[in-house]
């Protein structure tokens, strides 16, 4: 305190001794009057100037963000990843072959065995179908991937149906899955926010709805049974977005020619699905696939609350967007699908919540200042 009493006096005023002489006897070691105010207005100043360094990295992630995102997406049967400044064509089988350099196996599916691989120095995913039973699901996932390419859907780079494999944009951070474990390491703390959170829930359900009104219609995403099922269909990008890469079950509705669907020929259990995908008929009725009924893409929207709140996590300012989201998650839960609001009306509200929190926070900061 003596060191921060004499760097704030000036000339006019008097010295720490002078000071010192004034104090009433009774007073010991404590502050003076001079020096309370002078530690107010200390302790004030950090305050803002934290307040202001937060908003300060909000900015600089948002325009992160934004910055990323190419505006000129690549042509059909393009991409261009990372650094890449020019599209390039999808690799050929013949490219594939020469140019890929297998490194080791990152996971393994019903479906595909996928590979951490290098082409031109690039880190990539190369996946391989795991056996010839699952090459409709394999194909059926390639074919979603070609025609549904968009900043929504991880990066195709080529693929070979006689080799029965592909090639994608490799993502570090991996599966969805991993959010909690990644946000928690120190070099992420300073996106461990309410807001990135909200954006990442955001992300999910601009997906949903980009998959329910996509090129070739509404599709349905079914391989989402569960949690933690349904998160390792999306992976987590370096600049902390979510993108689609797991395609291999995305049935198509028709509600004009009463084309539905029916994910899986299995008796679903538990309150993540949906009602309608649960057995209809009782426990004294064996499970038949042929009397299940079939459902539309309503499926999906039942479950974007149990996955926004995991995404939403527990930290500071959580609970705040849950309690703005309850009306629009409460819809989302009806027992009568076509009671259920659109993921375009879900993504509309999450915007409005994030909008109004968001300018909150800066008039409360702005009013400090």
């Amino acid at each position: 305190m003596e060191v921060l009493s004499l760097l704030m006096s000036t000339p006019g005023e008097p010295t720490r001794k002078s000071n010192m002489e004034r104090r009433h006897p009774e007073s010991g070691q404590g502050l003076t009057h001079r020096e309370v105010p002078r530690l107010v207005g200390l302790l004030l100043t950090m305050a803002l100037m934290n307040a202001l360094l937060y908003l300060c990295l909000d900015q600089f992630f948002s325009s992160l963000r934004h910055s990323t995102e190419d505006p000129k997406p690549c042509p059909h049967g393009y991409f261009k990843m990372g650094q890449m400044k020019n599209c390039s064509p999808w690799l050929s089988c013949k490219e594939l072959r020469a140019e890929v350099r297998q490194l080791k196996c990152t996971g393994e599916g019903a479906v595909k065995r996928v590979f951490l691989s290098e082409w031109k120095e690039r880190k990539v995913a190369l996946s391989h179908l795991t056996s010839l039973k699952m090459k409709d699901d394999f194909l059926h996932g390639l074919q979603m991937l070609k025609s549904l390419q968009s900043k929504h859907i991880v990066t195709l780079l080529g693929y070979c149906e006689e080799d029965n494999t592909l090639l994608t944009e490799y993502h570090p951070l991996g599966s969805l899955s991993n959010l909690e474990e990644i946000l928690n390491l120190s070099k992420y703390q300073n996106v461990n926010t309410w807001q990135h959170r909200l954006q990442l829930a955001m992300d999910y359900i601009g997906i949903i709805n980009y998959l329910h009104r996509s090129p070739l219609g509404t599709l349905v995403m079914c391989d989402s049974n569960d949690l933690p099922k349904t998160l390792s269909q999306y992976l987590l990008t370096s600049n902390f977005s979510i993108v689609a890469n797991d395609l291999d079950a995305l049935p198509l509705v028709n509600h004009s020619s009463g084309m539905f669907v029916k994910c899986g020929h299995r008796e679903l259990h538990g309150d993540f699905v949906a009602p309608e995908q649960l057995w209809p008929y009782g426990e004294h009725r064996p499970f038949h696939d042929d009397l299940m009924p079939s459902y539309d893409e309503k499926i999906d929207i039942w479950k974007i609350p149990d996955v926004s709140n995991f995404l939403l996590g527990h930290i500071e300012g959580s609970d705040m967007v849950r309690f703005h989201l309850f009306d629009i998650h409460k819809a989302c839960k009806s027992q009568i699908p076509a009671e259920r609001p659109t993921a375009q009306d879900i993504l509309d509200t999450y915007q409005k919540v994030f909008n109004s929190l968001g300018d909150t926070v800066t008039s409360q900061t702005r009013e400090m200042l």
